[in-house]
């Protein structure tokens, strides 16, 4: 009786230990983007905000893995957006997404995201980032947050604005002493922006100890190094998107 009361109990904890394990690879946890409640170039009177495709090509990747993605911008409700192309069939897949089109619309604040429900935060690009990433706090310690979790921190182009003051609980810069890349002197100067926007992105991160890494005007770069993932311009987009993805499922 107690040799079949055994057998009975070992078969029950083992069923039990697959149920859970299989609960926790089918409850994926959320990714966060963070895009640019800022709409203006400078005093140039030129209009930006997010970039289209830096927002839809991540998405398509990260969304057909079966993430979640919430968005969050520095003051909520509905980002400016910039880059708006629906010739491109993923920037038109997800503007026509009703659940997705509602969700950036109604971005959150930072105030009301809880960094435990995400497995990674995304900084997307355009222009508007360069005004309002750097410097918000709260998005900061969201971020060091889901970072000291055990989470990744990405962005593109000039979403990793959004790095270069983000320290972490040991009081250094998340960057410092590792591979990061980003939008490019040489592409700020090929706009004719290098004397509006309030800082040169490369120039700033290196200051904060990153070992800046990229490739020629407009080519995709993306680097990964200690959970924290970059790529250089707009056409790095979705091969940040996969390099989440690849990361996320290690």
């Amino acid at each position: 009786m107690k040799k079949l009361m055994f057998v009975f109990m070992s078969l029950l904890t083992i069923g039990l230990f697959q149920s859970q394990n299989k609960k926790s690879i089918t409850m994926k946890k959320k990714i966060l983007f963070v895009v640019t409640s800022h709409d203006k170039k400078g005093n140039t009177g030129e209009d930006t905000g997010y970039y289209l495709g830096e927002v839809s090509h991540p998405w398509e990747v990260l969304h057909k893995a079966g993430y979640e993605i919430d968005f969050v911008s520095p003051k909520g409700g509905t980002p400016p957006v910039d880059g708006f192309d629906l010739n491109d069939p993923v920037n038109k897949e997800f503007w026509e997404n009703k659940e997705y089109k509602t969700k950036i619309d109604n971005s959150l604040q930072p105030s009301q995201v809880n960094p435990s429900d995400y497995s990674a935060i995304f900084y997307a690009g355009g222009h508007g980032a360069m005004w309002d990433f750097a410097d918000n706090t709260e998005l900061a310690g969201i971020a060091s947050k889901i970072y000291e979790n055990g989470g990744i921190v990405a962005g593109v182009c000039h979403g990793p604005a959004g790095l270069v003051n983000i320290k972490l609980s040991n009081g250094k810069y998340l960057v410092d002493g590792k591979k990061i890349n980003a939008f490019t002197n040489e592409e700020e100067a090929e706009v004719k922006l290098t004397n509006v926007v309030p800082f040169l992105l490369e120039d700033k991160l290196k200051e904060r100890g990153a070992q800046f890494e990229k490739s020629g005007l407009w080519q995709n770069h993306v680097v990964t190094d200690q959970r924290v993932i970059t790529g250089q311009n707009p056409q790095s987009a979705k091969s940040v998107g996969e390099a989440i993805a690849k990361e996320l499922n290690q």
